[in-house]
């Protein structure tokens, strides 16, 4: 049996801070004001594939969350357990329709727009990387999340849906792959964008101490 308390929240991430669904998940957990230990695993050196991880991954990913003798990856799923167990800030709308289609925005982001995901890294937001100009393939991404952004965010509105939720973080972190690149993105999606990236539990990701490249 595993030695912890029940009262003892891990965070599994990678050694560089880079990955959008590991910060999606110490966002929430930031936000419900719990307590963890943040944990790196190297994923250059393949750590996520060894036994001391894959006991506690099933899907030898990051994030993983462990609390206790319970573990989960996905950070989709990691974020909609934090919100049903930790009380704090609501990290899903209250109503079914508007929380539904959070989960669409988180489900679609993970899924979808790999064009972007290969030719705009998150080195770009986390590191300052510069790529080259976006293929076609890749514009055609980027019409499509800006599309997708334009009809859900209301005209000047700060957030997605009324209050803060975990997928305003998702959304600005795709959207800061082109418009930290200075690739064109409208000017009301980099204002939404760039007002993300200054809450606090997101400027606490951003500004974690990274190895250099």
């Amino acid at each position: 049996m595993n030695q912890n308390t029940k009262d003892t929240i891990r965070l599994y991430v990678d050694a560089k801070y880079t990955s959008p669904y590991a910060m999606s998940a110490y966002v929430a957990l930031l936000e419900k004001g719990v307590k963890f230990e943040l944990v790196t695993v190297d994923l250059a050196a393949k750590t996520h594939h060894q036994t001391a991880y894959t006991s506690i991954s099933l899907t030898q990913r990051v994030p993983t969350l462990e609390r206790g003798d319970f573990s989960l990856s996905e950070s989709s799923a990691i974020t909609e357990y934090i919100d049903e167990v930790f009380p704090g800030t609501a990290l899903y709308p209250k109503s079914p329709e508007l929380r539904a289609r959070a989960r669409q925005v988180q489900a679609w982001l993970r899924s979808d727009l790999m064009p972007i995901r290969v030719e705009r890294s998150t080195l770009v937001n986390f590191y300052g990387q510069k790529y080259p100009p976006l293929s076609a393939e890749a514009k055609a991404a980027a019409d499509s999340l800006i599309f997708f952004a334009e009809s859900l965010l209301p005209p000047g509105a700060e957030n997605l849906f009324g209050e803060w939720s975990i997928a305003d973080t998702d959304l600005a972190l795709m959207l800061n792959r082109l418009a930290m690149h200075g690739d064109e993105v409208p000017a009301r999606l980099r204002d939404y964008a760039q007002h993300q990236w200054q809450r606090a539990s997101v400027k606490s990701w951003v500004h974690q101490k990274r190895p250099a490249l």
